[in-house]
């Protein structure tokens, strides 16, 4: 999509205009996340079925993130990344609108997954494009400015979601997201820098491509079900992916790029990704059930105090870029984490009598430190790597935060609900609620607990960047 010759722009708003667009580009996927957490409650009672049902309405938009986060990743360092970004706003702003059409749940879960995959190459191409308008010397500001756009992302979303589905319907919050959508992909056409030779073109690799999907809808699955079944799709899960990594290593042009995964620099911030990632995400899962059947509270009361944890995110995600930049990435993560371990046991042994505010602060930490460690993390990984390979390492930065929001959102979010001990947590005691909220930040602590424990005793200096 070349940009139309009929307009001349000057460098310094042409330049404006690809920070806008590769802002909303990050802005977008995180809203469109976010905001779904609202809707399920109001899902529930829409159409009459149980959180088993409803919760795939924020599966599929992680299935289709996290299956077309590898694809988009590769073809954007073959194809053009402008290209491909562009792509993925038209896509993005056509599903969002499918599910606000969506006459049915099965209706809204395709949509979703087709807004996903959208949302893939808009996050995975933006965090890679970032780097050609600031320029390697602010490369900390830039991945600092999308953390905070990230996060205002999924801080707008619980508040706007609530306040509209109060008043508008569940329909609202995915119309919202239309007009932006096409905002962004007309600052995109306008301020993106072409693309320096003509695409290449470039076969997918369909067969292997099906084969991540299965891998990633039976691990989806596993989570969300129970019993034999759920041990029956984890070992569904566990062959195919065997088949799909042999296939893999024998392509000539795999999808995934697995040699880099010998760097054990690599691993590691993969690795702590996908588990601080699986935390967060659950913890906007279980706020709006949490403290609307505990304490009562409307949906948009609910959505503006859930907007406070990413709220405090999105103000830190600046500062986060500049103490990068001057500090080093290794003890930035570190302070994140235990940022979040400690705001994950004190919600672990909240007390109900505390009320809404005792469950917001320890939020607030939580948050904080996830936009302190995410920024680092982000800086160090995509900063080491080299111009060929950083959409692909992009890619698997972003492949493993979707897969870690999978895990969160099927798994600790099963969790929960299991431990509520109702098929509908609209029914759901308060006391129960408590329990299962408590249970659930406990096994978050200890997952971030493991994270540290990986970071300072196995991977001493793994996330360092060249100043540390």
């Amino acid at each position: 999509m070349p940009m139309p010759h009929n307009i001349v722009l000057s460098p310094p708003l042409t330049r404006r205009l690809g920070l806008l667009a590769l802002g909303l580009a990050t802005l977008l996927p995180m809203l469109a996340g976010s905001m779904a957490n609202m809707v399920l409650p109001a899902l529930e009672q829409a159409f009459a079925v149980p959180f088993a049902g409803v919760q795939w309405v924020l599966v599929a938009y992680l299935l289709g993130l996290t299956c077309l986060t590898v694809v988009a990743g590769r073809l954007g360092d073959r194809l053009g990344r402008r290209r491909l970004l562009l792509w993925g706003l038209g896509l993005f702003a056509l599903a969002s609108l499918l599910c606000a059409l969506a006459p049915s749940l099965g209706w809204l879960i395709a949509a979703r997954a087709l807004q996903g995959a959208g949302a893939a190459c808009m996050l995975v191409l933006a965090l890679a494009m970032v780097g050609q308008l600031v320029g390697p010397a602010r490369r900390g500001w830039g991945m600092g400015l999308l953390g905070t756009l990230s996060a205002c992302g999924t801080a707008l979303g619980p508040s706007f979601g609530g306040l509209l589905i109060g008043t508008f319907g569940w329909q609202a919050p995915f119309l919202l997201l239309v007009p932006v959508s096409l905002l962004a992909l007309g600052a995109g056409l306008l301020g993106l820098p072409a693309e320096g030779a003509p695409p290449k073109k470039e076969s997918i690799a369909l067969a292997r491509l099906l084969m991540l999907v299965i891998t990633l809808l039976c691990y989806g699955l596993a989570l969300t079900s129970g019993g034999t079944l759920a041990l029956c799709w984890g070992a569904g899960a566990l062959l195919v992916a065997a088949l799909f990594v042999r296939h893999e290593r024998l392509a000539c042009s795999p999808l995934l790029p697995l040699t880099l995964l010998a760097d054990p620099r690599l691993r590691g911030g993969l690795l702590a990704s996908a588990l601080v990632a699986s935390v967060m995400v659950a913890s906007l899962l279980i706020g709006p059930f949490y403290l609307r059947g505990a304490f009562g509270l409307d949906l948009g009361t609910v959505g503006l105090m859930i907007s406070g944890g990413p709220l405090l995110a999105a103000l830190t995600g600046m500062p986060a870029g500049w103490l990068v930049d001057r500090v080093g990435a290794r003890r930035v993560v570190r302070l994140g984490l235990m940022a979040m371990a400690s705001a994950a046991l004190g919600l672990a042994t909240l007390s109900s009598g505390l009320g809404p505010l005792g469950y917001l602060l320890p939020i607030l930490l939580l948050t904080a430190g996830y936009a302190l460690f995410q920024t680092a993390n982000n800086s160090a990984l995509v900063g080491a790597a080299s111009e060929q390979t950083r959409g692909a390492v992009a890619g698997l930065l972003t492949l493993s935060r979707n897969l870690g929001q999978l895990t969160g959102a099927a798994g600790l979010g099963g969790l929960f609900a299991s431990l509520a001990g109702t098929h509908s947590l609209a029914t759901a005691m308060a006391a129960d609620l408590a329990f299962a909220m408590q249970a659930s930040f406990a096994l978050a602590a200890l997952l971030i607990g493991g994270v540290l424990w990986l970071v300072g005793r196995r991977l001493e200096g793994a996330l360092a960047v060249s100043r540390d």
